[in-house]
């Protein structure tokens, strides 16, 4: 099956690559891809003792530590900045099917 393939200005063939997660065991919350999506795509969550995604800035909740988490995939345009900014190399990427 083929791939969406676009042109770029000079005529090279570009195949973008949509975000489809993130490896919340290897994500250290580091921002950096929230920072560069100008999308919306990424969201801050706090993960509490339980294991369970939670409010991040929720004074109540006794959060371990906090992850990336994609929030809205539609709204990605496949441009992978968030992968080259990614230093834990935790997220999944593919191209959408034509």
């Amino acid at each position: 099956m083929a791939n969406v393939t676009y042109a770029t200005r000079d005529g090279t063939p570009w195949e973008p690559k949509y975000i489809e997660s993130i490896d919340m065991a290897s994500c250290i919350g580091c921002g950096r891809c929230f920072k560069v999506c100008t999308q919306g795509v990424l969201e801050l969550k706090g993960v509490n003792d339980e294991g369970e995604l939670c409010d991040p800035f929720d004074d109540d909740e006794e959060i371990e530590r906090k992850v990336m988490t994609v929030a809205n995939s539609g709204k990605c345009i496949g441009c992978n900045s968030c992968a080259a900014v990614c230093g834990a190399n935790c997220q999944t990427h593919a191209a959408a099917a034509a």
